[in-house]
């Protein structure tokens, strides 16, 4: 979530997040704007290659994507690089995803074995990837069997309701506790969250201090540390206390276990 200094960009946020999930007045504005372009695109088209036959039911205006720069979540770009990168040098004999992006699972089965396991799984059929429709907080796993499972901005979103799951203040601490226990002893398990000053952004999300989740894992032993910043900058090596008054950076946690 994005937090300004001036106090009047932070209210106009505010009012815009309230309002954005059934009307979005920026992409309406940007909208109308697009028709002008779209229209004199269309007409230079035309005029260009006049015997090209556009139908009317065939016109598809696509009015977002004249940008300067590609849109870029900084988060979720560096973290799945992160975690191809550790699995890959890792190379363990197969791995589970818990609730990350189903495209990364898909990467990762084509270095290695993979489950994608969510309450809201995908339709979808590829060699060396499994899809499980499970929750985070029962894992069809016994305990201590899985030599490496991710889960990567996830935990903040558990207990708030927003993908379906019941709401449970302490839903994300029993999450915490259901990733540890599925861990081989050595194994490795890798997660992100959002890290700064500690907050509830109901129902989108809550934002941790990196101290806390090293504490709520405390059944495991951290053995890797990267975060990306409030800027978007990655750090591939950083230090957990470093982010006490960050707004929403990124922590990305490597943990392993030993009996």
């Amino acid at each position: 979530m994005r937090v300004y200094r001036s106090k009047a960009k932070n209210i106009a946020y505010f009012g815009y997040r309230l309002i954005n999930q059934v009307f979005d007045p920026i992409v309406f504005l940007k909208g109308l704007w697009g028709y002008v372009w779209y229209f004199v695109d269309l007409i230079k088209f035309k005029m260009l290659s006049p015997k090209t036959k556009i139908k009317l039911f065939d016109l598809y205006p696509q009015l977002h994507d004249k940008t300067s720069m590609t849109r870029f979540d900084a988060h979720y770009f560096y973290q799945q690089l992160w975690l191809f990168e550790n699995v890959l040098k890792n190379k363990p004999k197969e791995h589970v995803d818990v609730g990350s992006t189903y495209q990364m699972s898909g990467y990762l089965s084509k270095i290695v074995p993979t489950t994608f396991i969510d309450i809201r799984p995908i339709n979808a059929k590829l060699e060396n990837l499994k899809v499980l429709d499970a929750s985070i907080l029962n894992l069809p796993y016994e305990d201590n069997s899985l030599e490496s499972v991710s889960c990567l901005h996830v935990i903040e979103h558990i207990g708030l309701g927003r993908y379906g799951d019941k709401v449970d203040p302490n839903g994300w601490k029993r999450a915490c506790k259901e990733l540890q226990r599925v861990l081989a002893k050595d194994g490795k398990l890798y997660i992100s969250v959002p890290i700064g000053k500690s907050k509830v952004c109901f129902n989108a999300h809550r934002v941790f201090s990196a101290e806390d989740i090293v504490k709520e894992f405390s059944n495991c032993m951290l053995i890797g540390f990267s975060a990306v910043d409030d800027k978007g900058n990655f750090l591939g090596i950083s230090e957990v206390d470093i982010y006490k008054n960050s707004d929403y950076s990124l922590g990305m946690f490597i943990f392993t276990k030993n009996l």
